[in-house]
């Protein structure tokens, strides 16, 4: 029987929030090098979650967000999301971009920002994974939507027809000056993943 995310001890636990704070401060200094500016971040937030509880992280299913969804093949399979509520995604095209447009909107030119960002935000967390285990992974192009949270947050189920019963959350604060972007980073890896993910950190 494989080991889920249920059966983790506190140990194990512990590992993978250093896993998310390692990979957390990559992304902000990937961000950081991308808009040429000084990126601060808060101490990430690393919690194990129900993934039906994903949606009321981000203040309910219909909320709209940005989600910005890859999956991850290789050593472990799963998939990652990147959830952005619609002003932090505002602000990180501007920071991105060098403007200073205060509509509601998100013009072309900006949800390829976003994915952009995505895109090396992704590859920063699962570039610390990899380092950190020893493990290949590879993760596909991005796919960017802009919906409610629970249409968005269904998109793994669509895909392959069931995940996990939970995902690990980073949520992560970037500071650039008085701007704040809150990301909430999800590792939804298969179930099999989860032990040869422990097992080469060496808490199996």
């Amino acid at each position: 029987m494989s080991l889920t995310i249920d059966d983790l001890n506190s140990l194990q636990i512990d590992v993978l929030r250093e896993i998310g704070n390692i990979g957390a401060g990559n992304a902000a200094t990937a961000l950081s090098k991308m808009i040429s500016k000084r990126i601060d971040m808060d101490v990430p937030k690393v919690n194990i979650l129900e993934f039906k509880n994903v949606a009321e992280l981000v203040g309910g299913p219909e909320v709209e967000v940005v989600g910005i969804y890859f999956k991850v093949t290789g050593d472990i399979t799963g998939s990652i999301m990147f959830l952005l509520d619609k002003q932090s995604s505002k602000l990180l095209t501007n920071l991105l971009m060098g403007m200073e447009d205060t509509t509601d909107t998100l013009s072309e030119m900006e949800f390829s920002a976003l994915q952009e960002v995505g895109n090396i935000l992704a590859g920063s967390y699962l570039s610390s994974l990899s380092s950190l285990t020893g493990l290949k992974l590879i993760v596909s192009i991005p796919s960017l939507a802009l919906d409610m949270a629970g249409a968005i947050i269904s998109v793994p189920v669509i895909l392959f027809g069931q995940v996990g019963d939970k995902v690990m959350l980073i949520e992560t604060d970037f500071c650039e000056g008085t701007n704040h972007v809150k990301g909430n980073f999800f590792l939804i890896p298969d179930e099999e993943s989860f032990e040869i993910l422990l097992k080469s950190l060496g808490v199996v």
